[in-house]
């Protein structure tokens, strides 16, 4: 068993629990020199989707970035946290904000380590890629567990998505619509960009319709660790209740032999998650219909079986969000509320992503209900 998976329990934030825990998390696996030399520059990169306090479930607890980084300090690395957030516009004062509201920006001043935007970017492969992995010997990175519309679960592989720089994310949506295809772009950035050490943050977590404010906060007690990212997500998903074969990114990541997706082959270590009694997790709406079938025949019905998204006035601010973010600029914000251009809608779910108020749902067509999906 090459794969190697640390997971841990931690019942609260309370910086205390969250150090210890981190570091026994790691002690499982070696420590934290199995994966970074002592005195070389690591990049800290956590999940900061959006401008939400710790409390809602979306991004990485600050006091799991804290406790990295005190590790990291006891053997001298010069640290820099980053992400690129869901963030448009004006995007350095957006991810500003981000980094306020979400904790980050505070225990990076008390902690003395610089926080960086990720603004400036080189082609690597087919993506622009934040320059800060160009400067830094390791990329350590700290996702949040979570469900997901669109890829059933935000973990390991898929927070790498963030190291995309600015407003090509936006674009790679638009191109790349389809679950499946999705997939493969996040296995793309994966097998371009590997972090050195990957620890998720599960005290908190998140089901339903995630990775945003429609997904419901759920008390999990968790922290899983290792650097095999396809691994982490294999295991991730069985906590969830979702089989290795229906995560479309660890399904692929393991077709071109990037990692262990097959339970039997990965050694967990710390707790067995069998006697953990978890319950299964409300998984999203369109959890059925996202592998069900075959991407050529999803294409030749998808104007029959889709999900999409609507929104919920009395729960809209009007602010704007999902207009801006729509890669294919099919929602108006108009006096009588949202209109979507469902012709031009490929379902990627940005809008419901970010959307600070869980106004935009997602609805299944009478078909896909039919069917199951």
């Amino acid at each position: 068993m090459s794969a190697r998976v640390s997971i841990v329990k931690c019942d609260s934030y309370e910086p205390g629990a969250v150090g210890q825990a981190v570091r026994d998390l790691l002690g499982f696996i070696g420590g934290i020199t199995a994966f970074v030399k002592p005195g070389s520059s690591v990049l800290v990169k956590p999940n900061l989707l959006m401008s939400k306090g710790p409390e809602y479930a979306i991004t990485t607890h600050p006091e799991v970035v804290r406790a990295v980084i005190q590790i990291l300090k006891e053997i001298n690395c010069k640290i820099v946290v980053g992400d690129g957030p869901a963030a448009w516009a004006k995007y350095a004062e957006n991810v500003d904000e981000v980094y306020s509201l979400t904790g980050i920006k505070d225990v990076c001043q008390e902690e003395g380590v610089q926080l960086v935007t990720f603004d400036k970017r080189r082609m690597r492969d087919k993506f622009p890629l934040t320059t800060w992995l160009d400067e830094c010997d390791y990329l350590i990175s700290l996702p949040k567990f979570k469900t997901h519309e669109l890829t059933l679960l935000t973990g390991s592989i898929k927070n790498l998505f963030g190291l995309v720089s600015g407003t090509y994310k936006m674009e790679l949506h638009k191109n790349y619509f389809e679950a499946q295809e999705f997939a493969g772009i996040l296995v793309d950035i994966y097998q371009e960009v590997k972090p050195a050490l990957t620890i998720i943050d599960g005290i908190l977590a998140m089901e339903a319709e995630g990775p945003g404010t429609s997904g419901k906060p759920r008390q999990l007690n968790l922290l899983l660790g290792g650097s095999d990212c396809v691994a982490l997500d294999t295991v991730m998903a069985k906590i969830m209740g979702i089989t290795n074969q229906e995560v479309l990114s660890t399904k692929e990541a393991a077709r071109r032999g990037l990692g262990e997706n097959q339970l039997s082959r990965i050694k967990i270590e710390g707790e067995d998650i069998a006697k953990l009694n978890i319950p299964a997790f409300i998984l999203p709406i369109t959890y059925k219909g996202v592998g069900k079938l075959p991407l050529p025949i999803k294409k030749l019905l998808k104007s029959l079986i889709r999900h999409y998204p609507y929104c919920l006035k009395l729960k809209c601010i009007r602010c704007g969000q999902c207009e801006k973010i729509c890669p294919r600029q099919c929602i108006k914000l108009k006096k009588s509320g949202l209109s979507f251009d469902y012709k031009k809608c490929i379902a990627c779910f940005c809008c419901q992503e970010t959307c600070p108020e869980a106004a935009i749902k997602v609805k299944k067509s009478i078909l896909a209900k039919l069917m199951g999906l």
